[in-house]
């Protein structure tokens, strides 16, 4: 979904040079697309064309090489023979949106599988799974015109997530963390409290975490609750400029956005 891409982009420069705030360039300089752009487009890939989950995903991050991938997850890309290692970290989540977005029109239990799918061949973790669900889940919420309060409430329950606190409440004593733990709910929170796509990326940005990979998770559910604003909308100037390196990225999410709402359904 452009919701992660763009949130990936707009973060990416923050990643290690980490702010407090909300006024900035949403678009600056120094940014690019990183691996959760990649994972993401190679997720579309695999759920729209019924492909190999664990090759597919690897063939992807091998022909976009040096975009940020975690250690143990880039020994994983280049293995011969992939499984899963039990991680938890919010790679989980950052890549699953096209799970929801294929399912927008069906049942919960049909995204939530294609989320299982795509998150065990890594993050094979009970925390990994969860984060991956749970953002899915809001995605998925989020297309139904489910009020934020509700979706509040929905993900709390079914995943134990404690999203009482506000984005204020959260900026002050947050820090990096790349674990779905620390990273879903406070993502989640970013875009449950928006007002618009582009407020939720900011929201996220401003807690001074794994910027990058916060935006791209509140990215997809912003999208799916208010849709992008016509001025963040990837033209061909925005993407000649962030994705020029990246045709095969812009194509899956073009047949993506094309497809029938059903897994494996080839656009």
């Amino acid at each position: 979904m452009w919701g992660a891409i763009l949130g990936d982009i707009a973060g990416s420069r923050f990643e290690w040079n980490r702010i407090k705030t909300k006024g900035f360039e949403f678009f600056g300089p120094q940014c690019e697309y990183t691996d959760d752009s990649v994972c993401t487009a190679a997720v579309a890939d695999i759920l729209l064309h019924d492909l190999p989950a664990a090759p597919t995903l690897q063939q992807w991050c091998r022909r976009h090489p040096g975009r940020g991938y975690g250690g143990m997850f880039a020994n994983w890309i280049e293995t011969d023979d992939p499984a899963p290692y039990g991680s938890f970290g919010n790679g989980a989540a950052m890549r699953v949106s096209p799970a929801a977005f294929l399912h927008r029109h069906g049942a919960i239990e049909d995204a939530l599988k294609a989320a299982d799918r795509v998150t065990a061949i890594t993050h094979n973790h009970p925390e990994g799974m969860k984060g991956a669900r749970a953002t899915t889940h809001a995605i998925w919420l989020a297309f139904q015109g489910v009020a934020p309060r509700q979706i509040r409430r929905t993900i709390e329950h079914a995943y134990g997530y404690d999203l009482s606190r506000t984005v204020d409440e959260i900026r002050p004593g947050y820090s990096f963390d790349e674990t779905c733990q620390r990273t879903v709910p406070e993502a989640l929170t970013c875009a449950l409290e928006s007002t618009s796509f582009e407020d939720a990326v900011r929201n996220a940005i401003s807690l001074g975490g794994d910027a990058d990979t916060l935006a791209a998770i509140a990215g997809p559910i912003a999208e799916a609750m208010h849709g992008i604003e016509a001025h963040l909308v990837a033209t061909e100037r925005m993407r000649a400029r962030f994705l020029s390196q990246a045709p095969d990225l812009v194509d899956v999410t073009r047949r993506l956005y094309s497809a029938r709402e059903t897994a494996g359904a080839d656009a």
